[in-house]
């Protein structure tokens, strides 16, 4: 990577949790088969700066949702050479439990945060059950202390926070969701996280049937397309066909991909 704006990027699967394809689209599936949900962090690999995407869950949270860790995130990003505590920068899309974990691995770093998405986490729609359930409270009063520790970098909606990589709020399934376009040797990638759970949604233009606002994730969808290289460089959240699409990062590791290095 001569260029110091264009980036390796790497999915790291964590977890796993079986479901339903009838569960993924709003509306339903009349075929009702097997769709699993795979759970990644993502990071983003520089010459001289490495930015993880998303920060996961530990194996309580997970046990308490039902959910399975498959690899410790800190082991992840381990066997591709990135040690979590050296850390600088964690671009946070959104603060559900599954994107918004594991906060001490992390403890050098600054964390990149829309707005909009702490003011949600933290204001009057938390009231409610039904729109706090995704979220852990002992990560969002970690996020506070950060906040007061000086470790927040806020954005809204868009900002590019180095060379090569820039910052998108869509909104949508959560009021903050942010996407991070990403400049590569093979194009700019947009990593989804939740604005696209799956490929079907986008291809099927049926989304995932969890949100804050449904035009939203609509309107998502169309603006991931305008930022990305081609539909084909918007990586989903969620979907276990990541690791089938792209190559190993390393081949005798199964559960990581470079998202830069699409097979075929």
């Amino acid at each position: 990577m001569g260029d110091p704006g264009r980036y390796e990027i790497h999915a790291v699967r964590y977890g796993h949790f079986e479901r339903r394809s009838g569960e993924n689209f709003l509306g339903g599936d009349t075929h009702d088969v097997p769709m699993p949900l795979d759970y990644f962090v993502w990071a983003i690999v520089g010459e001289k700066r490495t930015f993880i995407v998303d920060t996961g869950f530990d194996k309580p949270t997970g046990d308490r949702r039902g959910r399975s860790v498959v690899r410790p995130v800190d082991d992840g990003l381990a066997a591709i050479g990135i040690n979590h505590a050296d850390v600088s920068d964690v671009i946070i899309s959104h603060m559900h439990y599954d994107h918004c974990g594991n906060h001490h691995l992390f403890p050098n770093a600054t964390f990149h945060l829309q707005d909009a998405e702490m003011e949600f986490a933290t204001g009057r729609c938390m009231c409610h059950h039904a729109m706090r359930h995704p979220f852990e409270a002992e990560d969002v009063t970690t996020m506070v202390r950060r906040l007061y520790a000086g470790k927040i970098c806020f954005h809204d909606p868009e900002s590019q926070i180095a060379p090569g990589i820039t910052l998108h709020k869509v909104g949508g399934h959560s009021r903050g969701l942010q996407v991070v376009r990403v400049e590569t040797d093979n194009g700019a990638v947009v990593i989804a996280s939740d604005a696209a759970h799956f490929y079907a949604n986008m291809e099927r233009e049926k989304p995932f049937p969890v949100f804050d606002r449904l035009s939203d994730v609509v309107f998502g969808v169309e603006r991931m397309k305008q930022l990305a290289s081609s539909p084909a460089h918007i990586v989903p959240g969620h979907d276990p066909l990541v690791l089938k699409r792209f190559a190993r990062t390393r081949q005798d590791v199964e559960d990581i991909v470079a998202l830069n290095r699409p097979k075929g």
